[in-house]
């Protein structure tokens, strides 16, 4: 029979048993992740362990009561090799571009945040010199701008290819079916040539505006939108560019926005004037219209109307007329117009002028480079600044949808 020895356990050895049955459940767990990656503590989870060890330490084993409640660590630190599920991960880096009157932010998982100060002026230039030829290589420092004879300071500056929305506004009118076919090939070819990312929709036009392509990115649908031909003998231009601004307003993808128009003869079926629809243009804050006039063979009196009113059209939001002088040159238009918009310089200013100042603002943009001569820029004329929303005027509420044929 075993001899049974009593003896009796120190106070010390008491408190160095229950130390290590404490430590028991955390070597546990180190071993259940043994094969997973530890993450790297944060500074406050590893300054917490010495501070417990410490008040453990200081603790005189003579002093030991074992009816006292052990000191437990801070459950406010986590000690598991992978974190719990409410430890709040640190907010993801951000990277961000500055673009006038827009911010564009990279976050979680390569997503894209734009955010844009509506607040901030924006004036899309194209600078050209005495021969019309494009002009590279500016900065900032080689624009000044005025806004009501007030100079004013330029917060953000680019130069490059800023992807737009645009509405391709072509005449359907009885005189353009025999331009059709080329004025299509054109229009696709612009398309082709732009940034990959512009958008575009396209509305034909004759009594009133029909919307053949909503606004896309895929060219099988714009060219579709391009087929539907129902001439009609009228041709109500102002009304379509209203409408078509307002589908921009309503639904363009990118803040830089386009219109280009192609037809072959004055207005004579809209309810609104030419003041009218320039006037609306510029209290949507844009957009920039170019327009092709096809006047070749008009009536001399009718061709001057419309070449003055697709010229006002154009001029006071920043765009440019062309007027061929025959069909076989509005492929290189079309190319042209597509340089035109892709290399633009982009100025960003906050008006000096108080926001409750509604009303039209006249703008002035000019440009100086001791070395290149004289510059010309093309930019919008003024715009229209409401401390509320732009005021309504009786319009047509949304562009027509062809009906299939």
């Amino acid at each position: 029979m075993p001899l049974l020895v009593p003896f009796r356990l120190q106070p010390s050895r008491i408190l160095w048993i229950l130390t290590l049955a404490a430590a028991v459940p955390s070597i546990a767990r180190a071993q259940t992740g043994a094969t997973q990656t530890a993450p790297t503590r944060t500074a406050p989870a590893q300054a917490a362990e010495p501070q417990a060890s410490a008040s453990q330490a200081a603790s005189p084993a003579s002093n030991f009561d074992p009816t006292r409640p052990e000191p437990q660590p801070s459950l406010m630190v986590d000690r598991d090799p992978v974190p719990s599920p409410d430890v709040v991960a640190p907010a993801p880096k951000t990277t961000t571009a500055t673009t006038a009157g827009t911010a564009v932010e990279k976050g979680k998982n390569g997503i894209y945040r734009l955010r844009e100060d509506v607040n901030e002026v924006v004036q899309y230039c194209t600078v050209v010199n005495q021969r019309g030829k494009l002009v590279n290589g500016l900065t900032a420092k080689n624009f000044n701008i005025w806004e009501d004879g007030v100079p004013q300071t330029i917060e953000s500056f680019q130069h490059g290819d800023v992807p737009v929305s645009m509405g391709i506004l072509i005449d359907n009118s009885g005189s353009m079916r025999g331009k059709r076919a080329a004025v299509n090939q054109a229009a696709l070819d612009l398309i082709r040539a732009s940034n990959p990312q512009d958008a575009a929709f396209i509305v034909n036009f004759s009594d009133r505006p029909y919307l053949d392509a909503s606004l896309t990115s895929n060219r099988a649908d714009l060219e579709r939108g391009l087929s539907h031909i129902d001439a009609k003998s009228v041709t109500a231009l102002y009304d379509a560019v209203v409408a078509s601004a307002d589908e921009l307003s309503a639904h363009a993808t990118h803040p830089k926005q386009v219109l280009l128009i192609i037809t072959d003869g004055a207005d004579d079926a809209s309810r609104y004037s030419l003041q009218q629809a320039v006037a609306r243009v510029q209290r949507l804050g844009g957009p920039v219209v170019y327009s092709i006039g096809l006047l070749y063979d008009e009536d001399r009196k009718d061709a001057a109307v419309a070449k003055d009113a697709l010229e006002e059209l154009s001029n006071d939001t920043g765009g440019l007329a062309y007027f061929p002088s025959s069909l076989d040159d509005v492929d290189a238009i079309a190319m042209q117009v597509a340089q035109d918009i892709r290399d633009q310089y982009t100025l960003g200013y906050h008006s000096t002028k108080p926001a409750s100042e509604g009303g039209y603002r006249t703008v002035r943009v000019e440009a100086e480079a001791p070395k290149l001569g004289r510059l010309i820029v093309r930019t919008r004329k003024g715009y229209y600044r409401s401390p509320t929303a732009a005021p309504k005027q009786p319009q047509i509420r949304s562009v027509a949808v062809s009906q299939p044929k």
